[in-house]
């Protein structure tokens, strides 16, 4: 008997932990979640899993990603209006498309 009182104890420390740390409450909505999806997913793991990843810190080198994918954007965006403005330049230069299909 004291036996069980010692697992019922532990497992009780454990239960307090996860409801203290936010684990049962974000468990929880995450099932609750699932549950109130109009179409289930093929795979609840999946879905469990996508829900809990978007719940925690995110890792550094996805941030580092993130920051150089919007460099990378506001670069592209620079080059392109850039090519625009270039574009544009030329075509002061070159005669327009009928003249060059007469010659």
């Amino acid at each position: 008997m004291a036996h069980y009182k010692a697992a019922d104890s532990k497992r009780e420390q454990f239960r307090r932990y996860l409801e203290k740390s936010g684990v049962l409450d974000t468990l929880t909505k995450v099932l609750v979640a699932l549950y109130e999806e109009p179409e289930k997913p093929n795979s609840a793991l999946d879905f469990l899993k996508h829900h809990l990843g978007a719940a925690t810190p995110e890792n550094p080198e996805i941030e580092l990603l993130r920051l150089e994918l919007a460099e990378m954007k506001e670069k592209y965006e620079a080059t392109i209006e850039e090519n625009k403005k270039l574009k544009a330049k030329l075509a002061q230069y070159e005669p327009p498309q009928e003249e060059k299909r007469a010659e």
